[in-house]
């Protein structure tokens, strides 16, 4: 007999179990959603005992909130890099700075979904059925991200940068949103579009520059629009 934990009969290390686990996780959160997903199928995919997820994890929804902090974790460093630059940027100065750092912060987001799907599809269910399930992740740590965000665009819109006057978060983020929501009907155009590789590399560099430039552009003024100092 296989002993508790072991994993197809092989004694496993608690980092590698713990990692298979939340791929597995994510691979049926991310094919089934919250709701639909079965602990029974995370463990069979992952190739350990049920017993074990709950003995790492507690419960089917703090195994989702360790996918949706893994996946936070990934993308984390690159946000701090982008959120320092715009803060440091000189509003008063040269627009292109301003719009080439977003540029640069969206265009990074858009490779990072491509080279993850399996979050895309999660953050779609998420969208489908309300935030319901994120919102009972939720943590300091969300309230905290928020908090980074709010003074950095406040300083934007005070300097007249951005097109509204929506709440600045509210307009990044329905910016941002347009990256998974672009690759989420991209099975559909392919449908419709046989002719087309939408999925090469080439069309994949097309719509990434496409995408950078309606965040961009949805967002901030251009420098002809700006007023003279």
């Amino acid at each position: 007999m296989n002993e508790p934990g072991s994993r197809r009969g092989r004694t496993h290390d608690a980092e590698g179990a713990h990692q298979a686990i939340l791929d597995a996780a994510e691979a049926v959160f991310a094919e089934h959603g919250f709701d639909g997903a079965r602990v029974d199928a995370i463990a069979k995919e992952a190739g350990y005992n049920k017993s074990l997820l709950f003995q790492y994890f507690g419960d089917k929804l703090a195994l989702y909130g360790e996918v949706i902090r893994r996946a936070d974790e990934q993308t984390r460093t690159m946000q701090n890099e982008a959120l320092s630059s715009l803060l440091n940027a000189n509003t008063a100065g040269d627009t292109s700075t301003i719009r080439n750092l977003l540029g640069v912060y969206a265009g990074w987001y858009f490779d990072y979904l491509v080279e993850h799907p399996r979050i895309q599809r999660i953050y779609m269910w998420e969208m489908a059925e309300g935030w319901q399930t994120f919102s009972r992740i939720i943590t300091q740590r969300d309230f905290d991200d928020v908090d980074q965000f709010v003074p950095i665009f406040a300083k934007l819109q005070g300097a007249g940068l951005l097109r509204s006057n929506l709440n600045p978060l509210l307009q990044l983020s329905t910016a941002l949103f347009t990256v998974p929501l672009y690759l989420a009907i991209l099975p559909l155009f392919k449908v419709l579009l046989p002719e087309i590789d939408l999925a090469s590399p080439s069309e994949l560099a097309h719509a990434r520059a496409f995408v950078i430039e309606f965040i961009v552009n949805g967002l901030l003024i251009t420098a002809s629009e700006a007023k003279p100092l």
